[in-house]
């Protein structure tokens, strides 16, 4: 399925088509990405009775602004309750890289897998940035396929069947197939 545009309006049509690709049955684990926690808390609800592990990655702490967290303390309640895993790490395709950029000028190799990413959107991109976080903390199995969600800004707009695999093996991720994804402008 692909959308008109980018944003927050397709979340709930994001949701439909995660609902119907988990059907077939061989998918245990579906990874989304939510800032503030109402995108997590909205696949939560949805995946009840699914049997698939909900995993939400979040924005790393002092992402925005130094020592504060954009997750909500309600919906990090609600997820961390309903049973849902919540990651909060390092960016796998910016951390310390962005820092020397930002720095000093110039892009690194992590920034330039990125924007190559970001030609299929800033969704697809942040669906294997999050696979790759949630692989390097243990919370899914390197190399066994996972349902990814991301969006561009708020909400979910993307999601895609990868196959998952450690920062230190990035190249052995294969995007197995694109559920839904915006047109981009």
């Amino acid at each position: 399925m692909q959308f008109e545009a980018p944003g927050t309006m397709n979340t709930d049509a994001v949701v439909q088509c995660v609902l119907n690709r988990l059907e077939i049955g061989d998918i245990e684990h579906v990874v989304v990405a939510t800032t503030t926690g109402d995108t997590g808390v909205r696949f939560m609800d949805a995946l009840k009775g699914t049997g698939a592990q909900l995993i939400c990655v979040t924005h790393h702490m002092g992402f925005r602004e130094p020592n504060q967290i954009e997750l909500e303390p309600m919906f990090a309640s609600q997820l961390r309750e309903g049973g849902a895993r919540v990651l909060t790490t390092s960016h796998a395709l910016s951390g310390i890289a962005r820092s020397i950029s930002k720095t000093f000028g110039g892009t690194s190799t992590t920034e330039l897998i990125a924007h190559t990413l970001r030609l299929f959107g800033q969704g697809i991109k942040v669906c294997v940035e999050i696979a790759v976080m949630a692989a390097d903390a243990g919370f899914v199995p390197a190399g066994r396929d996972v349902i990814c969600v991301g969006g561009s800004g708020r909400g979910a707009d993307a999601s895609v069947v990868l196959k998952p695999a450690h920062m230190n093996a990035f190249f052995d991720i294969k995007v197995r197939e694109i559920l839904c994804w915006p047109k981009l402008p």
